[in-house]
């Protein structure tokens, strides 16, 4: 090989690892979330009728990823900023605890805050030219996208910090709801009621995946003045209020549907029930263990976790898979 060879190898081997990097840095394991919601969004907007714009389509879901993926950098660096990722001790990666790259030292805090707002900025700018091409929809959707950047943002930043406050698992609820809203939308060129009823169950199980994944994290999270839902109710708390929510979401489907506000091929979104009853009882015997032990090791948390991941999409899945059938 050549020296002129072996320079272009090195240099395109380095700028490889750096998009990996920069990739690893927006959790794309989580991002699956986001791809489910926003096809569930499409299948309401399929169910009753919509012509499927697929370019604008693609458009959309992408600008719901990117999104997620600049809220999930910008908390890394805001955790990173009042010490919590790096007194946390306790989390399972890759669920909680962060992306950990600036723990192991493979990215500056300061680098984190710019590839944020960088995605933040390009957010922005793609859903304004997005927005360009809806007519009457626009208004309503640069208000949508602008409330998703809001939300992004006042989830970790101080002084409002909205995870801090007990209020994150609320946040995360309305910005998946958004999502769900906002791909209808653009599908149908207004939004609908049936976006909205479609988007109650999803909003309070991606809520519960943040209400979970927030045990493993409560030290650290108290020691650096983090007062989330996890760390204000105790691991006991935490179960009470992931079955209630779990069933919150799953009654509010059937009721939706029964009052014929979202077609009846949305109940096939009752096949995560299971899955989140079993979630729920696993951690139901973690809370058990923990009154038993104070601090008892987070590998319990591990199953439970997973099931209620695997919980949310498939309700997205499934749900969306029926009406797509009733089309």
């Amino acid at each position: 090989m050549t020296r002129g060879g072996l320079v272009w190898v090195l240099y395109n081997g380095t700028m490889l690892e750096r998009v990996i990097l920069y990739w690893r840095m927006t959790r794309p394991g989580f991002l699956v979330l986001t791809l489910c919601a926003s096809l569930l969004g499409l299948a309401t907007a399929v169910a009753d009728d919509a012509r499927v714009r697929w370019p604008i389509a693609l458009a959309t879901v992408l600008l719901a990823c990117l999104a997620h993926a600049a809220g999930n950098v910008w908390n890394d660096y805001c955790d990173a900023k009042n010490g919590a990722d790096a007194a946390n001790r306790d989390g399972l990666y890759p669920f909680t605890g962060g992306a950990r790259l600036i723990q192991q030292g493979r990215v500056s805090v300061a680098a984190t805050a710019r590839w944020g707002l960088t995605l933040m900025a390009l957010l922005a700018a793609a859903g304004l030219w997005l927005s360009a091409g809806l007519g009457t929809l626009a208004p309503n959707l640069i208000g949508l996208g602008a409330a998703g950047i809001l939300l992004a943002w006042a989830y970790s930043a101080a002084p409002v910090a909205l995870m801090s406050r007990g209020l994150g698992e609320a946040a995360v609820a309305v910005a998946w709801g958004l999502i769900v809203v906002g791909v209808d939308g653009v599908q149908r060129g207004h939004f609908a009621v049936a976006s909205c009823a479609a988007a109650w169950g999803m909003g309070l199980l991606v809520a519960n995946v943040l209400l979970i994944n927030g045990v493993p994290d409560a030290r650290a999270d108290a020691q650096a003045g983090k007062r989330t839902l996890a760390v204000r109710l105790g691991v006991v708390g935490v179960a009470r209020a992931y079955l209630a929510l779990a069933l919150a979401a799953y009654a509010g489907l059937a009721l939706l549907v029964s009052i014929g506000r979202l077609h009846i091929g949305a109940l096939a979104g009752l096949a995560a029930l299971p899955v989140s009853l079993a979630a729920a009882q696993q951690l139901r015997r973690y809370a058990r263990a923990s009154e038993r032990q104070p601090i008892p090791g987070t590998g319990g948390l591990r199953a439970p976790i997973i099931l209620t991941i695997v919980a949310a999409n498939l309700y997205a899945l499934a749900a969306a898979g029926g009406l797509a059938l009733v089309r």
